[in-house]
């Protein structure tokens, strides 16, 4: 492109929007925004705002909101050219979130922002979090694209989003009837999520050429990049069939960090070692770090993406649910009075 000089008219192209890019975004996301369509939305994309009724089923309606990012993670999308399940991961990282307050997700919104829009990757991008949004139940109701020269390196993009959720003001989940005897039961993980990519990145520029060809059965990159899991439909039946006291979504700080934001005071989580599997994947990562299992569980999920609190005489049918639905569960400890001692303990 050459220079405009002093006296030639500069157009916002020049300086490095495409509008017209802009606009054919737009249209390749509104099919894909129209499927996630549900009860309650009034307006969706192409407004200035979404608007959104919340469900006349509610009866004294409290909204809950979460809202996250991708992370790291997106270095690697970048360079694998895998662009096209970071947008579930995206949406996963907020719903997950409101659901432990016992929320239904009801609506998402995105911001995706690049240096230079290219129509291709944002589609895919915007693919992935319109997936998320389906197989959660949420509406993808509104979002935004911003194309920002200089602000990015080429080929680079941050996303961020956040969810709207609503629950039953007397069903809020706010973990405090848990109690010493009641039974932790853990949902496995889709892989590592969206935590800890800082050291999975460089546990792969430590292995440098012996990379695994595949973990768990998968081509090495596609173990490493495999979506958040999505939990949101299975845990909201199990909810509505089992008094569950207490969700925790296990993100940044692994089991050792989110499950004491779930516990009373007082009370301690003492879950058993190997109790739930431990992939190739979480091997490979150990080993590669050359992490002890106390670094482990408070870097990843290592294997358990959320975890449900609940009294022992409901605990297996509130498991045989939960599998019925297509979860793996493991009974992986019990709640303890905590005493002097951390407010995890793995042993």
């Amino acid at each position: 492109m050459t220079t405009p000089n002093a006296s030639s008219p500069l157009s916002y192209k020049d300086a490095g929007v495409d509008i017209d890019a802009g606009d054919a975004l737009v249209e390749r996301i509104k099919p894909l925004a129209k499927k996630t369509m549900r009860e309650g939305v009034l307006a969706g994309i192409g407004g200035f705002g979404a608007l959104f009724e919340v469900p006349k089923r509610y009866k004294e309606p409290v909204l809950v909101s979460g809202t996250d990012g991708v992370g790291t993670k997106l270095k690697l999308a970048f360079e694998w050219n895998m662009h096209d399940t970071v947008g579930i991961d995206l949406v996963a990282m907020s719903v997950n979130d409101v659901l432990v307050q016992g929320a239904e997700p009801l609506f998402f919104l995105d911001y995706f922002a690049c240096g230079k829009l290219d129509v291709d990757t944002a589609a895919a991008v915007v693919g992935g979090i319109a997936k998320g949004c389906e197989l959660s139940g949420c509406a993808l109701i509104g979002g935004e694209t911003a194309e920002m020269p200089g602000m990015y390196p080429a080929g680079e993009y941050d996303l961020a989003g956040f969810a709207v959720g609503a629950v039953e003001k007397s069903k809020i989940l706010t973990g405090q009837d848990v109690k010493a005897g009641d039974v932790v039961l853990g949902l496995a993980s889709s892989g590592v999520h969206s935590n800890g990519f800082s050291l999975v990145r460089k546990c792969i520029e430590r292995a440098g050429a012996s990379l695994p060809a595949t973990l768990d059965g998968k081509p090495f990159k596609q173990a490493v990049m495999e979506p958040t899991r999505l939990y949101v439909k299975n845990v909201l039946a199990a909810l509505a069939a089992h008094p569950i006291k207490a969700l925790a979504h296990i993100t940044g700080g692994g089991l050792l960090e989110n499950i004491p934001r779930v516990l009373p005071d007082g009370t301690a989580a003492h879950l058993s070692k190997g109790s739930w599997p431990q992939t190739e994947l979480f091997a490979w990562l150990q080993a590669t770090a050359g992490i002890d299992d106390f670094e482990m569980n408070r870097t990843f999920n290592n294997g358990i993406g959320m975890v449900v609190v609940i009294d022992a005489a409901n605990a297996a049918a509130c498991a045989a649910t939960l599998r019925a639905s297509g979860e793996q569960v493991f009974e992986i400890g019990v709640i303890a009075s905590r005493g002097d001692g951390a407010a995890v303990i793995v042993n």
